[in-house]
């Protein structure tokens, strides 16, 4: 039970082999044992859980089982849930219960999906390690070092303080580490995070699991708290690429509440079981080829190269000259995106208010500053900057020219033949916590974003998969990007690959045994 996907999930309650019950049972009790590391934010109340079960239970009994009946789902506590706090995990919206549902959530929930929880994140999605949150960081389930709780409550600030001084132990990623980490240690069998910049593709990868960017537009932004409305790409987090596309079936599509959702109907995306890989032409971009990549990361992507190869594809180098300026331009119109979105949280009319005998100027700056972490108040500083009238075509429309450009380079190449992408997701396995903050936010989300951001610049669709350990034996994953809604041909080189690499899920039985047995948890 521990290592079930979403689709053998189906299988068995279809045939009535596992019943709703069991399977989020499971779920709970791998939640309950890996509370340490911080994972979610907020779960679901046992009273609502119940009825979720019994009513999908009910389902399958009538015979009326919709595409997610019965299958434990988490979000990034990014996405609105109806009279369910949603925090960005900031004090800023500490408060905030939203009166309705993003159609993430609707779409999951008329499926039949049931929703444990909201998992932890950098605040407001600004970051790389889920480590900037006001709850305290999420820990990669591959570390065995970890603190513990007795407590069924989030863990409390002696617990985060002692997490965040342990000796050794490795960051899940991020911005989206708590989705990813979910899936990872068992807790949900799907969960849903948001991409900006990488967000799910880069904790993923550090967590051995499956992360999905679709094509911008193709999932609905609507409830999705924005950070960058032009790249914001709601994000799927699964075991498997075949467990993606069983999930992407269910939320993509056209929705009224979002104006840059596809207008147009997409036929469903099937992942190929006879792929043809002798009339697929791979692209490898020179580009790519980084100083600072690791050796295990290297070798897997030249490994997978060959792979492919000799099994008949035709892979070759390619250049996309623009991408050396991605991670600078996109910092630029990022910053730019926050200035606006976040002029909203004043106070007044969204967010914390702080000192209400204050001036109304007094007021916007104090709730400002002790609503928002360094992190995001040096955003909005560095937006405002770019915007100003002396700054404004120096950054903020050079920025969205090269932005263009990069969009070009990638038309480019698959104009020319190159049906595919095979790049790296990060530059190493998980770093660890005591060197990823040896730096400030904005240099760590600079190295760790490197590959990943191209796709959002560009908003093609692209896969992070995991197929190999390092020689710390922590997951390194490759990823797979292609045209605008290729995403059928993306899932299906993926799943070759998955089923050529046969990568090993964390162990969750040894992982339970570590936590018991650590020296750190006493």
């Amino acid at each position: 039970m521990k290592s079930i996907t979403l689709k053998e999930a189906l299988i068995q309650l279809k045939k009535g082999a596992m019943t709703v019950k069991e399977i989020c049972h499971a779920c709970q009790q791998r939640l309950e044992k890996t509370r340490k590391l911080n994972i979610f934010i907020s779960e679901t109340q046992s009273e609502d859980l119940l009825r979720q079960i019994q009513s999908s239970e009910q389902a399958y009994v009538k015979g009326t089982a919709k595409a997610l009946e019965g299958i434990p789902l988490a979000f990034k506590d990014n996405f609105c849930t109806q009279g369910v706090h949603t925090t960005c995990a900031s004090k800023m919206l500490f408060n905030y219960v939203p009166p309705y549902d993003a159609t993430m959530v609707t779409k999951c929930k008329e499926a039949g999906g049931i929703i444990v929880g909201k998992t932890n994140m950098d605040e407001f999605a600004m970051g790389s390690g889920s480590l900037d949150s006001s709850v305290g960081p999420v820990i990669n389930p591959w570390n065995l070092t970890v603190p513990t709780s007795n407590s069924t409550e989030t863990a409390s600030s002696s617990e985060i303080s002692a997490i965040e001084t342990s000796p050794v132990w490795y960051i899940a990623g991020g911005s989206s580490g708590g989705s990813a980490a979910a899936v990872a240690a068992g807790t949900c069998l799907a969960a849903f995070g948001s991409d900006t910049g990488g967000s799910t593709r880069n904790p993923a990868s550090h967590c051995g699991v499956v992360g999905l960017k679709p094509t911008y537009g193709l999932l609905s932004r609507h409830g999705l708290i924005p950070l960058v409305n032009s790249m914001d790409v709601p994000g799927i987090v699964t075991k498997t690429v075949e467990d993606s596309a069983i999930m992407l079936n269910v939320v993509a599509g056209h929705d009224i509440m979002d104006s840059t959702s596809v207008s147009s109907t997409h036929s469903p995306f099937h992942i190929s079981r006879d792929l043809d890989l002798s009339k697929l032409h791979i692209g490898l971009p020179k580009e790519f080829q980084r100083l600072e990549m690791s050796e295990d990361v290297l070798l897997l992507w030249k490994k997978t190269a060959d792979i492919l190869e000799k099994a008949g594809a035709k892979v070759s180098e390619v250049s996309m000259p623009h991408a050396q300026y991605c991670i600078l331009c996109y910092h630029v119109l990022c910053c730019c995106e926050v200035a606006s979105n976040f002029a909203r949280y004043d106070g007044i009319e969204y967010g914390l208010r702080y000192g209400s005998e204050l001036s109304t100027e007094e007021l916007y700056a104090e709730s400002r500053h002790k609503g928002f972490n360094n992190v995001v108040r040096g955003r909005i500083l560095a937006g405002n900057y770019f915007l100003l009238k002396k700054n404004y075509n120096k950054y903020f429309i050079k920025a969205q020219k090269v932005r263009r450009l990069i969009s070009k380079d990638f038309k480019s190449v698959f104009s020319s033949g190159v049906d595919l992408l095979l790049t790296p997701t990060t530059l190493s396995d998980a770093p660890l916590h005591s060197w990823f903050t040896q730096e400030d936010n904005r240099t760590r989300c600079e190295e760790q974003d490197i590959f990943t951001t191209p796709a959002n610049m560009a908003g093609v669709p692209a896969i992070s998969l995991p197929l190999g350990l390092s020689k710390q034996g922590l997951p390194i994953s490759l990823q797979i990007s292609g045209p605008h809604f290729s995403e059928s041909l993306m899932l299906s080189l993926a799943h070759w690959l998955e089923s050529q690499a046969q990568f090993s899920h964390l162990n969750l039985e040894f992982l339970d045994q570590a936590a018991i047995s650590s020296n750190i948890v006493q």
